[in-house]
Protein backbone atom coordinates (compact mmCIF):
# COMPACT_ATOMS: atom_id res chain seq x y z
CA UNK A 1 0.00 0.00 0.00
CA UNK A 2 1.36 3.37 -1.14
CA UNK A 3 1.79 5.38 2.19
CA UNK A 4 -0.96 8.84 2.50
CA UNK A 5 1.51 11.54 2.66
CA UNK A 6 3.28 9.78 -0.92
CA UNK A 7 0.09 9.00 -2.10
CA UNK A 8 -0.78 13.09 -1.13
CA UNK A 9 2.37 14.28 -3.18
CA UNK A 10 2.09 12.65 -6.28
CA UNK A 11 -1.59 13.86 -6.53
CA UNK A 12 -0.35 17.17 -5.78
CA UNK A 13 2.43 16.77 -8.39
CA UNK A 14 0.04 15.66 -11.05
CA UNK A 15 -2.51 18.55 -10.63
CA UNK A 16 0.34 21.01 -10.72
CA UNK A 17 1.63 19.63 -13.87
CA UNK A 18 -2.13 19.69 -15.50
CA UNK A 19 -2.59 22.74 -13.97
CA UNK A 20 0.78 24.17 -15.78
CA UNK A 21 -0.09 22.27 -19.10
CA UNK A 22 -3.75 24.20 -19.28
CA UNK A 23 -2.37 27.21 -18.24
CA UNK A 24 0.26 26.99 -21.42
CA UNK A 25 -2.58 25.99 -23.73
CA UNK A 26 -4.46 28.67 -22.47
CA UNK A 27 -2.00 31.66 -22.18
CA UNK A 28 -2.70 32.65 -26.17
CA UNK A 29 -6.28 32.88 -25.03
CA UNK A 30 -5.75 35.44 -22.49
CA UNK A 31 -6.23 39.19 -22.69
CA UNK A 32 -2.74 39.60 -21.43
CA UNK A 33 -1.46 38.05 -24.51
CA UNK A 34 -3.16 39.69 -27.13
CA UNK A 35 -2.37 43.21 -25.83
CA UNK A 36 1.34 42.26 -25.68
CA UNK A 37 0.72 40.12 -28.89
CA UNK A 38 -0.84 43.35 -30.68
CA UNK A 39 2.09 45.93 -29.45
CA UNK A 40 5.11 43.16 -30.68
CA UNK A 41 2.84 42.57 -34.21
CA UNK A 42 3.20 46.79 -34.55
CA UNK A 43 6.77 47.14 -34.17
CA UNK A 44 8.98 47.66 -37.28
CA UNK A 45 11.11 44.43 -37.01
CA UNK A 46 14.83 44.23 -37.58
CA UNK A 47 15.24 40.74 -38.59
CA UNK A 48 19.49 39.76 -37.96
CA UNK A 49 19.17 36.87 -40.55
CA UNK A 50 18.09 35.04 -43.48
CA UNK A 51 19.05 33.63 -46.77
CA UNK A 52 16.98 35.18 -49.26
CA UNK A 53 18.46 34.67 -52.69
CA UNK A 54 17.96 36.87 -55.45
CA UNK A 55 14.83 37.31 -56.96
CA UNK A 56 15.97 35.32 -60.33
CA UNK A 57 17.49 32.63 -58.69
CA UNK A 58 15.62 31.38 -55.57
CA UNK A 59 16.36 28.09 -54.92
CA UNK A 60 12.87 26.97 -55.32
CA UNK A 61 12.15 27.87 -58.48
CA UNK A 62 10.76 24.83 -60.21
CA UNK A 63 10.10 23.51 -64.16
CA UNK A 64 6.32 24.00 -64.31
CA UNK A 65 3.65 22.88 -67.49
CA UNK A 66 3.86 26.70 -66.74
CA UNK A 67 6.67 27.60 -67.59
CA UNK A 68 9.73 28.32 -64.39
CA UNK A 69 8.46 29.85 -61.23
CA UNK A 70 7.58 28.87 -57.78
CA UNK A 71 4.78 26.57 -56.40
CA UNK A 72 3.56 24.31 -53.51
CA UNK A 73 6.17 21.72 -54.07
CA UNK A 74 8.81 25.04 -53.85
CA UNK A 75 7.67 26.25 -50.73
CA UNK A 76 7.33 23.30 -48.86
CA UNK A 77 10.87 21.77 -50.39
CA UNK A 78 12.92 24.86 -49.49
CA UNK A 79 11.49 24.76 -45.44
CA UNK A 80 13.02 23.53 -43.01
CA UNK A 81 10.18 21.09 -43.00
CA UNK A 82 12.15 17.66 -45.32
CA UNK A 83 14.16 17.70 -42.13
CA UNK A 84 11.22 15.80 -40.79
CA UNK A 85 9.34 14.68 -42.96
CA UNK A 86 9.39 13.29 -46.42
CA UNK A 87 8.30 15.16 -49.79
CA UNK A 88 7.46 13.84 -53.40
CA UNK A 89 9.89 14.72 -55.71
CA UNK A 90 8.60 17.57 -58.10
CA UNK A 91 9.36 16.04 -61.88
CA UNK A 92 10.58 19.24 -64.18
CA UNK A 93 7.08 20.51 -66.53
CA UNK A 94 4.86 17.81 -64.25
CA UNK A 95 1.02 18.76 -63.69
CA UNK A 96 0.36 19.56 -60.41
CA UNK A 97 -2.72 17.18 -60.00
CA UNK A 98 0.06 14.27 -60.91
CA UNK A 99 2.35 15.60 -58.13
CA UNK A 100 0.12 16.24 -55.52
CA UNK A 101 -2.08 12.45 -55.82
CA UNK A 102 0.94 11.20 -54.19
CA UNK A 103 2.26 13.95 -52.04
CA UNK A 104 -0.92 14.93 -49.92
CA UNK A 105 -0.16 12.73 -47.24
CA UNK A 106 3.20 13.77 -47.07
CA UNK A 107 2.59 15.67 -43.84
CA UNK A 108 0.58 12.98 -41.80
CA UNK A 109 3.38 12.07 -39.48
CA UNK A 110 4.82 15.40 -38.61
CA UNK A 111 2.20 17.69 -38.53
CA UNK A 112 3.22 18.23 -34.33
CA UNK A 113 6.29 19.74 -35.62
CA UNK A 114 7.66 23.21 -35.49
CA UNK A 115 9.19 22.78 -38.81
CA UNK A 116 5.46 22.22 -39.92
CA UNK A 117 3.95 24.80 -38.53
CA UNK A 118 6.21 27.98 -39.56
CA UNK A 119 4.86 27.07 -43.21
CA UNK A 120 1.49 26.07 -41.68
CA UNK A 121 0.77 29.24 -40.67
CA UNK A 122 2.62 31.19 -43.47
CA UNK A 123 -0.23 29.60 -45.88
CA UNK A 124 -3.11 30.11 -43.96
CA UNK A 125 -2.06 33.92 -43.03
CA UNK A 126 -0.93 34.73 -46.75
CA UNK A 127 -3.07 33.17 -48.38
CA UNK A 128 -6.26 31.32 -45.93
CA UNK A 129 -5.73 27.92 -46.66
CA UNK A 130 -5.36 25.34 -43.95
CA UNK A 131 -3.06 22.87 -44.69
CA UNK A 132 -4.38 20.85 -41.89
CA UNK A 133 -7.61 20.49 -43.79
CA UNK A 134 -6.55 21.49 -47.12
CA UNK A 135 -8.64 20.01 -50.12
CA UNK A 136 -7.69 18.96 -53.57
CA UNK A 137 -9.08 21.66 -54.97
CA UNK A 138 -7.90 24.70 -52.66
CA UNK A 139 -4.02 22.74 -53.06
CA UNK A 140 -4.35 23.11 -56.78
CA UNK A 141 -5.97 26.89 -56.55
CA UNK A 142 -2.65 27.41 -53.45
CA UNK A 143 -0.23 26.04 -56.27
CA UNK A 144 -1.95 28.23 -59.08
CA UNK A 145 -1.55 31.51 -57.03
CA UNK A 146 2.27 31.39 -55.46
CA UNK A 147 3.02 30.51 -59.29
CA UNK A 148 1.66 33.90 -60.15
CA UNK A 149 2.76 35.67 -56.59
CA UNK A 150 5.95 35.15 -57.97
CA UNK A 151 6.10 36.89 -61.24
CA UNK A 152 6.73 39.93 -59.57
CA UNK A 153 9.62 40.27 -57.11
CA UNK A 154 6.97 42.82 -55.34
CA UNK A 155 5.41 40.00 -53.77
CA UNK A 156 8.68 39.59 -51.75
CA UNK A 157 8.54 43.59 -51.23
CA UNK A 158 5.13 42.56 -49.76
CA UNK A 159 5.20 39.72 -47.57
CA UNK A 160 8.34 40.73 -45.99
CA UNK A 161 7.95 44.54 -45.53
CA UNK A 162 4.21 44.76 -45.14
CA UNK A 163 2.73 41.30 -43.99
CA UNK A 164 5.85 40.55 -41.61
CA UNK A 165 6.64 43.85 -40.71
CA UNK A 166 10.00 43.52 -41.15
CA UNK A 167 11.87 46.97 -41.48
CA UNK A 168 15.52 45.87 -42.43
CA UNK A 169 16.82 42.33 -42.72
CA UNK A 170 20.01 40.81 -42.12
CA UNK A 171 20.93 38.49 -45.21
CA UNK A 172 23.39 35.87 -45.58
CA UNK A 173 24.68 35.60 -49.04
CA UNK A 174 26.18 32.16 -48.89
CA UNK A 175 26.09 31.54 -52.86
CA UNK A 176 28.34 34.61 -52.94
CA UNK A 177 29.98 35.41 -49.59
CA UNK A 178 32.39 38.09 -50.94
CA UNK A 179 30.39 39.82 -53.55
CA UNK A 180 29.27 41.78 -50.71
CA UNK A 181 25.98 42.62 -53.54
CA UNK A 182 22.18 43.85 -51.98
CA UNK A 183 19.33 42.35 -54.44
CA UNK A 184 16.91 44.26 -52.23
CA UNK A 185 15.85 47.48 -50.87
CA UNK A 186 15.10 45.90 -47.33
CA UNK A 187 18.67 43.93 -47.16
CA UNK A 188 21.38 44.66 -44.78
CA UNK A 189 24.82 42.97 -46.16
CA UNK A 190 26.20 40.47 -43.81
CA UNK A 191 29.86 39.25 -44.65
CA UNK A 192 30.22 35.59 -44.52
CA UNK A 193 33.79 34.39 -43.71
CA UNK A 194 33.19 30.79 -43.66
CA UNK A 195 34.69 29.82 -46.55
CA UNK A 196 38.16 31.93 -45.51
CA UNK A 197 39.36 30.02 -42.63
CA UNK A 198 40.38 26.84 -45.96
CA UNK A 199 42.90 29.52 -47.44
CA UNK A 200 46.07 27.29 -46.42
CA UNK A 201 45.78 27.30 -50.47
CA UNK A 202 44.28 28.31 -53.90
CA UNK A 203 42.80 24.59 -54.74
CA UNK A 204 40.17 25.05 -52.03
CA UNK A 205 38.04 27.12 -54.31
CA UNK A 206 36.66 25.65 -56.96
CA UNK A 207 35.88 27.72 -60.36
CA UNK A 208 32.35 27.75 -60.19
CA UNK A 209 32.16 30.09 -57.38
CA UNK A 210 34.78 33.07 -57.68
CA UNK A 211 33.18 34.90 -54.44
CA UNK A 212 33.91 32.22 -52.11
CA UNK A 213 38.18 32.54 -52.57
CA UNK A 214 40.56 34.81 -51.13
CA UNK A 215 42.78 34.38 -54.05
CA UNK A 216 40.27 35.34 -56.66
CA UNK A 217 39.87 38.34 -54.51
CA UNK A 218 43.48 38.64 -54.23
CA UNK A 219 43.99 38.56 -57.54
CA UNK A 220 41.58 41.28 -58.75
CA UNK A 221 43.11 43.77 -56.46
CA UNK A 222 46.31 42.93 -57.43
CA UNK A 223 47.67 41.59 -53.89
CA UNK A 224 50.55 38.62 -53.72
CA UNK A 225 49.83 35.41 -51.93
CA UNK A 226 53.00 34.10 -51.22
CA UNK A 227 53.03 33.33 -47.70
CA UNK A 228 50.66 33.71 -44.33
CA UNK A 229 52.00 37.66 -44.05
CA UNK A 230 50.25 38.16 -47.61
CA UNK A 231 47.01 36.17 -46.55
CA UNK A 232 46.45 38.21 -43.49
CA UNK A 233 46.93 41.45 -45.96
CA UNK A 234 44.41 39.88 -48.17
CA UNK A 235 42.54 39.14 -45.27
CA UNK A 236 42.39 42.67 -43.83
CA UNK A 237 41.81 44.61 -47.41
CA UNK A 238 38.29 41.91 -47.52
CA UNK A 239 37.12 43.51 -44.32
CA UNK A 240 37.81 47.01 -45.84
CA UNK A 241 36.04 46.09 -48.59
CA UNK A 242 33.32 44.49 -46.58
CA UNK A 243 33.05 47.44 -44.38
CA UNK A 244 32.93 50.11 -47.18
CA UNK A 245 30.31 48.26 -49.06
CA UNK A 246 27.86 48.08 -46.30
CA UNK A 247 28.64 44.98 -44.56
CA UNK A 248 27.24 45.17 -40.59
CA UNK A 249 28.16 42.14 -39.27
CA UNK A 250 30.18 38.72 -39.61
CA UNK A 251 29.20 35.22 -39.98
CA UNK A 252 30.44 31.79 -39.38
CA UNK A 253 29.06 28.69 -40.16
CA UNK A 254 31.84 25.93 -39.61
CA UNK A 255 29.78 24.23 -37.05
CA UNK A 256 28.42 22.53 -39.47
CA UNK A 257 31.69 21.54 -40.93
CA UNK A 258 34.13 21.43 -37.72
CA UNK A 259 34.10 21.73 -33.83
CA UNK A 260 33.83 25.21 -32.31
CA UNK A 261 37.02 24.47 -30.27
CA UNK A 262 39.34 26.95 -32.34
CA UNK A 263 42.57 27.26 -30.47
CA UNK A 264 44.91 30.38 -30.57
CA UNK A 265 47.61 28.77 -32.63
CA UNK A 266 51.18 30.43 -33.35
CA UNK A 267 51.80 31.82 -36.61
CA UNK A 268 54.88 29.51 -37.27
CA UNK A 269 51.98 26.42 -37.24
CA UNK A 270 49.66 27.75 -39.01
CA UNK A 271 52.46 28.64 -41.78
CA UNK A 272 53.56 24.63 -41.57
CA UNK A 273 49.92 24.05 -43.91
CA UNK A 274 50.15 27.26 -45.90
CA UNK A 275 50.55 26.72 -49.75
CA UNK A 276 50.15 22.83 -49.50
CA UNK A 277 47.30 20.97 -50.69
CA UNK A 278 44.98 19.29 -48.29
CA UNK A 279 45.91 15.39 -49.53
CA UNK A 280 49.44 16.54 -48.30
CA UNK A 281 48.18 17.70 -44.54
CA UNK A 282 47.64 16.56 -41.91
CA UNK A 283 44.18 16.82 -40.33
CA UNK A 284 46.30 18.36 -37.01
CA UNK A 285 47.63 20.66 -39.66
CA UNK A 286 44.31 21.57 -41.51
CA UNK A 287 43.07 22.41 -38.29
CA UNK A 288 45.70 24.54 -37.16
CA UNK A 289 45.39 26.79 -40.22
CA UNK A 290 41.55 27.07 -39.72
CA UNK A 291 42.19 27.90 -35.90
CA UNK A 292 44.80 30.53 -36.26
CA UNK A 293 42.34 32.48 -39.21
CA UNK A 294 39.54 32.71 -37.10
CA UNK A 295 41.56 34.30 -33.72
CA UNK A 296 42.62 36.81 -36.40
CA UNK A 297 39.27 37.32 -37.97
CA UNK A 298 38.24 37.65 -34.07
CA UNK A 299 40.29 41.12 -33.98
CA UNK A 300 39.66 41.87 -37.22
CA UNK A 301 36.25 42.04 -36.43
CA UNK A 302 37.49 44.28 -33.60
CA UNK A 303 39.30 46.74 -35.39
CA UNK A 304 36.53 47.49 -37.75
CA UNK A 305 33.58 47.17 -35.25
CA UNK A 306 31.85 44.23 -36.78
CA UNK A 307 29.79 41.88 -34.63
CA UNK A 308 30.43 38.33 -35.24
CA UNK A 309 27.77 35.98 -35.55
CA UNK A 310 28.67 32.36 -34.65
CA UNK A 311 26.02 29.60 -35.58
CA UNK A 312 26.46 27.44 -32.61
CA UNK A 313 24.45 24.10 -31.52
CA UNK A 314 22.30 22.02 -34.89
CA UNK A 315 25.05 21.68 -36.69
CA UNK A 316 27.91 18.87 -36.67
CA UNK A 317 26.35 17.95 -33.23
CA UNK A 318 28.57 16.22 -31.58
CA UNK A 319 31.08 19.37 -31.50
CA UNK A 320 29.32 22.22 -31.81
CA UNK A 321 27.89 23.30 -27.78
CA UNK A 322 28.55 27.12 -27.56
CA UNK A 323 30.81 26.07 -24.42
CA UNK A 324 33.64 25.22 -26.91
CA UNK A 325 33.93 29.12 -27.74
CA UNK A 326 34.24 30.04 -23.74
CA UNK A 327 38.12 30.70 -24.04
CA UNK A 328 37.76 32.49 -27.71
CA UNK A 329 35.14 34.39 -26.03
CA UNK A 330 37.02 34.96 -23.09
CA UNK A 331 40.40 36.24 -24.72
CA UNK A 332 39.14 38.64 -27.09
CA UNK A 333 37.04 40.86 -25.03
CA UNK A 334 37.04 43.39 -27.36
CA UNK A 335 35.25 41.81 -29.84
CA UNK A 336 31.15 41.44 -30.52
CA UNK A 337 30.17 37.88 -30.21
CA UNK A 338 26.42 36.81 -31.24
CA UNK A 339 25.50 33.26 -30.42
CA UNK A 340 23.29 32.15 -33.22
CA UNK A 341 20.28 29.91 -32.50
CA UNK A 342 20.66 29.88 -28.85
CA UNK A 343 23.14 27.29 -29.17
CA UNK A 344 19.71 24.58 -29.56
CA UNK A 345 19.96 22.56 -28.05
CA UNK A 346 22.05 23.84 -25.41
CA UNK A 347 19.94 26.51 -24.76
CA UNK A 348 20.59 26.84 -21.08
CA UNK A 349 24.74 26.82 -21.35
CA UNK A 350 24.27 29.63 -23.67
CA UNK A 351 22.46 31.42 -21.13
CA UNK A 352 25.25 30.52 -18.49
CA UNK A 353 27.58 32.20 -21.30
CA UNK A 354 25.38 35.64 -21.48
CA UNK A 355 25.13 35.63 -17.64
CA UNK A 356 29.50 35.78 -17.36
CA UNK A 357 30.34 37.55 -20.13
CA UNK A 358 27.08 39.88 -21.23
CA UNK A 359 29.02 43.24 -21.63
CA UNK A 360 30.48 42.07 -25.11
CA UNK A 361 28.32 38.42 -25.72
CA UNK A 362 24.37 38.85 -27.44
CA UNK A 363 22.21 35.74 -27.96
CA UNK A 364 20.20 35.45 -31.20
CA UNK A 365 17.26 33.14 -31.44
CA UNK A 366 16.84 32.74 -35.12
CA UNK A 367 15.79 29.55 -35.90
CA UNK A 368 14.76 28.73 -32.66
CA UNK A 369 10.97 28.55 -32.67
CA UNK A 370 10.99 27.03 -35.57
CA UNK A 371 13.46 24.37 -34.53
CA UNK A 372 11.41 23.55 -31.37
CA UNK A 373 8.64 26.16 -30.13
CA UNK A 374 8.55 24.82 -26.71
CA UNK A 375 12.37 24.99 -26.39
CA UNK A 376 12.06 28.32 -27.72
CA UNK A 377 9.68 29.03 -25.00
CA UNK A 378 12.22 27.75 -22.31
CA UNK A 379 15.16 29.77 -23.49
CA UNK A 380 13.00 32.84 -23.82
CA UNK A 381 11.97 32.46 -19.83
CA UNK A 382 15.18 31.55 -19.24
CA UNK A 383 17.35 34.10 -20.65
CA UNK A 384 15.38 36.88 -19.07
CA UNK A 385 15.90 35.78 -16.00
CA UNK A 386 19.79 35.40 -16.70
CA UNK A 387 20.62 38.88 -19.05
CA UNK A 388 19.57 41.95 -19.42
CA UNK A 389 16.86 41.85 -21.97
CA UNK A 390 19.49 44.50 -24.15
CA UNK A 391 20.91 41.16 -24.90
CA UNK A 392 18.13 39.09 -27.35
CA UNK A 393 17.89 39.48 -30.85
CA UNK A 394 16.06 37.14 -33.37
CA UNK A 395 15.40 36.41 -37.07
CA UNK A 396 14.08 34.15 -39.82
CA UNK A 397 16.56 32.11 -41.75
CA UNK A 398 14.81 31.67 -44.60
CA UNK A 399 15.09 31.82 -48.15
CA UNK A 400 11.49 32.78 -49.43
CA UNK A 401 8.72 35.46 -48.59
CA UNK A 402 6.30 32.50 -47.06
CA UNK A 403 9.11 30.91 -44.97
CA UNK A 404 10.51 34.15 -43.69
CA UNK A 405 7.00 35.36 -42.73
CA UNK A 406 6.22 32.30 -40.89
CA UNK A 407 9.09 32.36 -38.69
CA UNK A 408 8.76 35.28 -37.77
CA UNK A 409 5.10 35.12 -36.68
CA UNK A 410 5.80 31.84 -35.03
CA UNK A 411 8.92 34.02 -33.32
CA UNK A 412 6.53 36.79 -32.59
CA UNK A 413 3.97 34.25 -30.89
CA UNK A 414 6.61 32.76 -28.68
CA UNK A 415 7.85 36.07 -27.16
CA UNK A 416 3.85 37.51 -26.53
CA UNK A 417 3.30 34.25 -24.81
CA UNK A 418 6.46 34.29 -22.74
CA UNK A 419 6.29 37.71 -21.90
CA UNK A 420 2.54 37.16 -20.83
CA UNK A 421 3.14 33.85 -18.78
CA UNK A 422 5.55 36.30 -16.88
CA UNK A 423 2.89 39.19 -16.28
CA UNK A 424 0.16 36.31 -15.40
CA UNK A 425 2.13 35.35 -12.44
CA UNK A 426 3.46 38.46 -11.16
CA UNK A 427 6.92 38.72 -12.17
CA UNK A 428 6.84 41.57 -14.40
CA UNK A 429 4.66 44.60 -14.95
CA UNK A 430 2.76 44.87 -18.55
CA UNK A 431 4.38 47.80 -19.54
CA UNK A 432 7.44 46.37 -18.92
CA UNK A 433 7.05 43.20 -21.18
CA UNK A 434 6.04 45.56 -24.00
CA UNK A 435 9.30 47.32 -23.98
CA UNK A 436 11.01 43.82 -23.97
CA UNK A 437 9.12 42.64 -26.96
CA UNK A 438 9.95 45.86 -28.75
CA UNK A 439 14.07 45.25 -27.53
CA UNK A 440 14.21 42.11 -29.08
CA UNK A 441 11.92 42.66 -32.19
CA UNK A 442 13.85 46.07 -33.18
CA UNK A 443 16.16 47.75 -30.67
CA UNK A 444 18.36 45.98 -29.51
CA UNK A 445 20.03 45.46 -33.25
CA UNK A 446 19.77 49.49 -33.23
CA UNK A 447 21.99 49.49 -30.76
CA UNK A 448 24.88 47.08 -31.27
CA UNK A 449 24.30 47.96 -34.87
CA UNK A 450 23.83 52.07 -35.23
CA UNK A 451 24.62 52.55 -38.63
CA UNK A 452 20.97 51.11 -39.45
CA UNK A 453 19.65 54.05 -38.02
CA UNK A 454 21.01 55.89 -41.14
CA UNK A 455 18.82 53.53 -43.63
CA UNK A 456 15.27 52.87 -41.62
CA UNK A 457 12.81 53.73 -43.95
CA UNK A 458 9.33 53.48 -41.93
CA UNK A 459 7.71 55.90 -40.49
Amino acid sequence: MIPRTLFIAALCGMLFASAGRLSAQATRQTEIYKRIKLKIDAVPAIDTHDHLWPFDRLPGLRETSRGKGMNVASIWGNSYWPQVGRLTPWQPKMEFDDWWKDAKDDWDNSRATSFYRYTQIALKDLYGVDWDRVTDEQARELDRKIFDNYRDQKWLHHVVTEKANIELMFNDPYWARLAFEKSYPFEVIVFNITSLVRGFHASEYGPENPFDSPYEFATKHGLPMNSVDDFLKVLDRLFLEAKDKGAVCLKSTLAYQRTLEFDNVPKERAEAAFGKRRTTLTPEQIKDFEDFVFWRVCELSAKYELPFQIHTGHGRIQSSNPLLLVDLIEANLKTKFILFHGGYPWVGETGAILLRHWNHVWIDSVWLPSLSYSMGKRAYHEWLEQMPSTRIMWGGDCNHGEGIYGSTELTRMCIAEVLAEKVERGDLLEDHAHRIGRQIMRDNALELFPQLKERLWKK
